[in-house]
């Protein structure tokens, strides 16, 4: 039996294999999450998770009233498809990216020197992974990947205080690895790894102020192109 962490992700991985493979086609009306949930052997509070999942991806759309569809023109649209963000009625996005500028660079600083060998070589095929996903249109896998580069590097911090502080937002901070715009645009797909590789190189060259400065640079281009300037 999947872990129950799993079970969202695992059933929005399966209803994006069938919106890819063409099982359910682009203005498709998604089953009854009654129906779904059956199908999957899952509760609907896991349904409703994997399907958020994916209209944060912007391959669903849930119209109030009616239901939730497959998006028009399918992945490589998903950018125009682009959920509300999930935590408006707590924080602006602008707010958490600013803060993960903040956060996530001081993390880097201090994780310089602190990696292993081992932990290095998983960052950069976490970062080769977010190419091939993004080759395929397989976003889950991109995302996914995303978020195990940035939490390596969490996990290395030297200061247990502020990683404690990164997981108290952690499910904000994921928010906007999962935004659509970085990953359907080829071009910021192409400037994302180049990042995630600078980064990998000043960590292993242990260089803290370095490791910084590219983390910085990353969240915020990240947040240029979701429209936001923090």
């Amino acid at each position: 039996m999947l872990n129950k962490t799993l079970v969202p992700q695992s059933v929005a991985r399966e209803i994006q294999t069938m919106i890819q493979s063409g099982e359910l086609k682009a203005g498709d009306k998604i089953p009854s999450q009654r129906e779904f949930a059956q199908r999957f052997g899952i509760s609907r509070a896991s349904l409703r998770e994997a399907l958020l999942t994916l209209e944060t991806l912007g391959l669903v759309k849930t119209e109030p009233g009616r239901g939730t569809f497959v998006a028009l023109g399918g992945p490589k649209s998903a950018a125009g498809n682009m959920a509300p963000w999930r935590y408006s009625d707590s924080y602006p996005a602008f707010d958490v990216f600013q803060t993960r500028i903040l956060l996530e660079g001081e993390i880097a600083r201090l994780s310089a020197g602190r990696l292993t060998q081992v932990q290095l070589d998983a960052m950069e095929n976490a970062t080769k992974t977010m190419e091939e996903a993004w080759a395929s249109q397989d976003l889950i896998s991109n995302v996914e990947a995303d978020l195990l580069f940035h939490g390596t590097i969490v996990s290395a911090c030297a200061n247990s205080m502020l990683k404690a502080l990164y997981q108290t937002v952690r499910d904000q901070v994921t928010e906007t690895q999962r935004q659509p715009i970085p990953i359907t645009d080829p071009e910021r797909m192409g400037q994302s790894i180049a990042e995630h590789r600078r980064i990998i190189a000043a960590l292993r060259a242990n260089d803290g102020p370095a490791a910084r400065h590219e983390m910085e640079n990353h969240i915020r281009n990240t947040a240029r192109c979701a429209g936001l300037a923090p």
